[in-house]
């Protein structure tokens, strides 16, 4: 991944229960914005599912993590194919902000213009304890990794070769 895309390569624990990750996009906004908005998009690196952008409508999240990057890797012992997960939309302001919450927390995607590029700040509260930040760490850290790589045109790495390692860095990042 190139350095114009990473602000601190690493996501950070800004206070307890709460991951932050950052990262540095080719734009413009609105691009970014569809990206984390529409199904379509979306699904290429992160979970498929329409929203509604309004506060308060609920909407689903479908991972298939399998699909996201040309060659999936080896998926771990207990990874479902599949996952899905009941959201609902707290806060939305196209195209600089969306926050929803689902039953591991609340996420942000907070989007600012930085000339050509565009900041997106990931910040996901009240994960519920160390094991599962180290596993909300390489998740953000991947799916992101593969944004990246769709926006800048890139192949990205194998989703299920890429997270494990990145756990185990979490793992010794975020104290104890």
């Amino acid at each position: 991944m190139s350095d114009t895309t990473t602000i601190g390569a690493y996501g950070v624990v800004t206070e307890p229960a709460t991951f932050t990750i950052e990262r540095l996009l080719p734009g413009p906004i609105e691009r970014v914005w569809d990206y984390l908005t529409k199904s379509e998009l979306r699904r290429q690196w992160l979970a498929a599912g329409d929203m509604t952008l309004a506060e308060g409508a609920p909407f689903e999240f479908v991972w298939r993590n399998d699909t996201l990057t040309e060659q999936p890797g080896r998926r771990p012992a207990g990874a479902d194919e599949e996952h899905r997960l009941e959201s609902r939309i707290l806060e939305v302001d196209p195209p600089r902000k969306l926050v929803f919450t689902w039953m591991q927390g609340d996420v942000t995607f907070a989007l600012e213009p930085k000339g050509e590029r565009v900041l997106l700040t990931v910040i996901h509260r009240r994960v519920s304890d160390r094991e599962n930040l180290t596993k909300v760490g390489a998740g953000w850290h991947t799916h992101l990794d593969i944004l990246v790589a769709k926006l800048t045109g890139e192949t990205p790495a194998p989703f299920w070769d890429t997270w494990p390692g990145l756990r185990d860095e979490y793992e010794k990042r975020i104290p104890a």
